[in-house]
Parts: C-alpha cells; structure tokens; sequence
C-alpha cells in the first residue's frame, strides 16, 4: 500500500510537464544512475517511476520544435506498451507480457498517446487511448490507477491524449454519461470559496477541494482541450478573473486568474511537497507558463518565462530530459526561441541526453499567432521507415538485444 502510494504520488508531481519527480525535489538527492539502460532512452537515472513520462516529454519536445528524434529512441518507446495499449512507467523487459502485476497508468499511456501521435505512430496511439476509454471513471474524469478517484492532473493529461488522435474530448463520455470537462468542473473551486478560481487535485475526505496550483495549471491547459504544447493563444487584452464556471473555459480563465495571483509576488510558484524545504517549483511554474499562454494571459506568462531564464539552469541540468522539455514548452507556448533561453540552447541540451536527434523537420503552417509551426504529417516517413518493422517482426524482437535492467 505504502508503495503503490508512492508511486502515485511521484507521478502527480510529474503530470502535465513536471520533471521526473526525485530530481525536481528541492533538497532531495539524485537518484543513482543504474548499472545499464536502454541505448534508446533519455536520460541516465533510474527510470522505474518516469521513463515513459520523461521519454514522450523528450521526443514530443523535439518533435514541436522540429527536431525529428532519433529513430532508437521512438523504437524504445513504442517498445514499452502493453498488448492491451497500456503503458507502464517503465518494463525493464518489454519482450515479456505485461500482468495483472505491471503498474500500467493513465499519466505515463496518455503521454506515450501525445508523444506517438505527433511521431506518426497512429495504431498504437490510437490503441492506448481505446485504453484510456476502457478506465474512464464514472464522473468522466481519469485517476492515476484505474479505479482511484478521479484527479485534475490526469484527467487532464489524457484530455491531451484524446485531442492528439483527433478525439473530441467533451464527447468522450463515461458510462455514467459524463465527459472530463464535467469532471474539472467540479473540481474547480467557486470564486467565493478559499482559493477561489483554482483547481484542486482532487476532493478531499469530506468533499473539500483546496487550490493546488500544480493541478491547477495542468487543469487549465485540460479545461480548454489542449494537450502537453498548449497552444499559442492571441493575447486577451483584458485581465483574467474569476467569474461563475459555467463551462470549461471560464473555469480555464478562473484559474489562469488564479495563477497570475500566484505569480505576481516572485514571478514564480513555490514548492509546498512534505518533507521538502520551500522553494522555487521550477517545473510547475514552466507549465504555468503553458498554461496562462494557452489561455491567453500572455503579459504574465512572458514575466514568468523571464524568470525561468535567468534561474532554471541548475535545476533542468540536474532534473533531466523532462525538464529541458517543459523548458522548450513554455518558450513555444509564447512563441520565445528555445535555442536562445537566456543564452542557452535548450534543444541541443536535450539532444544531449539522449540518442543524437536526426535532422530538423520543415515547417508548416503558421498558427494563430502568426507563428511558423511544424506539420505534424512530416515524421510520418521516417516512422514507417523506422518502426514500420514492428507489424511485421514484433517490438519484442526489435528491442530483445537491448540492455535489460531488473524488473521494476
């Protein structure tokens, strides 16, 4: 039990763009590396609770900056889901079948789901999100297992997986005839109420809901349907504020209000987690960025990012693949340039954790900013080419001469 919730609670903090969490803890050590990794796989800590999560956050930054990763590194990720479309944390063997004994969940599948989709790995994404369906709660959001309470990171996250295969997620229902955005809305906290305009992870024993501005980011970015990038919203020109959420925009508008309170004193949220000593959250506050940019607060977002520039460095150098991702996010979310983050090139640093990435992509159309974007149907060459094998030979086959580390 105290394992299981653990495991939970790390992937909370990991959802919607955090780092993987032991590393982003303040005050806490780095996990070891392990005695051997996978050749394709970002990142040299032991991946047991993240290397899914830090894979797709890795090869979906690339991807959106128009980097094309690494053939490997796509096999190794593609390699790690189940045959029921679910996908773990991590499978130390990924030849061997996934049991009622391997910790499947809805955070680390529905960003595989965002990561595969952009790559051009359809089926399988496709595949995994028929998963997510099959576990959706009553109320029509998502817990972290299948069979927990619904929560605002996941049920978020997986929005992103339904809008990355084309999926309308307010149609998506639960049995119960629920959709996720009746799930958020209930879990945003009434302009009234003590932490009024945010999102709180999830109820607590006696129906309570307190503000949780890492929930409260992701939940935005969920609220408005969009997926780990966000999206590059016009600015709004008026102040968010928090007004009765009779729909899941205003609820996004009443927590980006939420967060631009939150901001305003350093132009960074804090960490709050047990056990740690307050200080900067440096992944939460970068999924703020994406959040109040895909919302449409872009003055505060810009003053954030600015902040993230002068004092991330240390934290995405320790903190990993994950972090330099949600770092490339923000930048894209703003329409900032990623190889120059206040004098850094963070493409290159995450290329460097990793299998060397092969060219960059063409770009596309422009988005509503104006901005060039890359088109998503152009890596869907180099995937036939580089896991086209799968169909016909197996990913077990693919990925059986790789290292093994124990099962997780």
């Amino acid at each position: 039990m105290i394992v299981r919730r653990s495991a939970a609670v790390l992937a909370a903090i990991a959802v919607i763009g955090a780092a993987a969490a032991p590393a982003a803890v303040a005050g806490s050590p780095s996990p070891s590396a392990p005695p051997s990794l996978p050749s394709g796989l970002y990142g040299t800590t032991d991946p047991t609770y993240d290397g899914v999560w830090r894979q797709s956050f890795a090869l979906f930054a690339q991807h959106t900056v128009g980097v094309r990763p690494a053939v490997e590194a796509v096999d190794w990720l593609a390699g790690q889901q189940c045959a029921d479309g679910a996908f773990a944390p991590y499978r130390a063997n990924p030849t061997a079948k996934c049991d009622a004994k391997t910790p499947v969940d809805t955070n680390s599948t529905a960003a595989a789901v965002q990561a595969l989709a952009a790559l051009g790995g359809h089926a399988q994404a496709e595949k995994a999100v028929a998963w997510l369906k099959s576990v959706q709660n009553a109320d029509g959001g998502w817990s972290y297992t299948p069979g927990g309470a619904s929560d605002a990171n996941s049920t978020s996250v997986v929005v992103g997986a339904l809008a990355a295969v084309g999926e309308k997620p307010g149609e998506v229902r639960s049995k119960g005839g629920k959709s996720p955005f009746e799930a958020l809305l209930k879990l945003s906290i009434p302009c009234d109420q003590d932490g009024g305009g945010a999102f709180a992870y999830q109820p607590d024993k006696k129906g309570g809901l307190a503000a949780n501005a890492d929930a409260t980011a992701a939940a935005v970015v969920g609220a408005l349907g969009q997926g780990l990038a966000g999206r590059a919203a016009k600015p709004s020109g008026t102040a968010a504020s928090c007004q009765t959420a009779e729909s899941p925009e205003q609820a996004a508008r009443n927590g980006a209000a939420f967060l631009v309170k939150a901001l305003a004193k350093d132009d960074h949220l804090t960490s709050a987690l047990p056990g740690a000593k307050p200080g900067p959250d440096y992944g939460n506050t970068a999924d703020a960025v994406v959040a109040l940019a895909t919302q449409g607060s872009t003055e505060s977002a810009r003053k954030t990012y600015a902040w993230l520039e002068k004092n991330s460095a240390q934290w995405a150098k320790t903190s990993g693949p994950a972090a330099y991702a949600q770092l490339i996010l923000a930048a894209h979310a703003l329409g900032a340039d990623p190889h120059d983050f206040g004098g850094a090139d963070l493409v290159t640093e995450l290329g460097a954790t990793g299998p060397a990435p092969q060219a960059a992509q063409a770009t596309g159309h422009s988005d509503e900013t104006g901005r060039k974007t890359d088109s998503s149907s152009s890596t869907g060459f180099w995937w036939v080419i580089g896991v086209g094998l799968v169909a016909g030979v197996g990913i077990g086959f693919l990925l059986s001469g790789r290292s093994k580390k124990r099962q997780p």
